[in-house]
């Protein structure tokens, strides 16, 4: 990350949803996509897993959110679903650790290019800037 008053945030996203960004990951910033925002692609929203959202609180972020494709869009079906209740469990787990669950969200997503894609990676920046730094970081 290149501005320390940025907020370190990993967006776990699916590779449909982001497969039209992801192509040209080196333009993403000239687009508007910030910088602090780290992307993880995966083949579906629906893979990731409770131990990695927590997992990347634990390495240093600030922020974490998932983002998936609109649920009559899913390319396999229910994994925008499955995705949504995974980070519901976590906001639990956070708001039970005196932890802001706002911290974690999920994006449902239009797979169109760059469509909505840069903006909730603004979006959630924002959030987590008004939110300052995570309690766990550092620990």
């Amino acid at each position: 990350m290149n501005d320390v008053n940025q907020p370190d945030i990993v967006a776990f996203c699916c590779h449909y949803t982001a497969y039209a960004c992801s192509q040209d990951l080196q333009n993403l910033p000239r687009l508007g996509f910030p910088e602090n925002v780290r992307l993880e692609i995966l083949p579906c929203s629906g893979r990731i897993s409770i131990t990695r959202l927590l997992k990347a609180f634990e390495q240093g972020a600030d922020g974490v959110y998932v983002a998936g494709c609109w649920e009559d869009t899913c390319h396999n079906i229910r994994g925008s679903q499955i995705a949504k209740k995974r980070v519901d469990y976590v906001k639990d787990v956070l708001a039970q650790l005196n932890i802001k669950p706002e911290r974690v969200e999920m994006y449902m997503i239009s797979r169109e290019p760059n469509r909505g894609f840069i903006e909730v990676a603004k979006e959630m920046t924002e959030r987590i800037k008004r939110l300052g730094p995570s309690p766990l970081k550092g620990k």
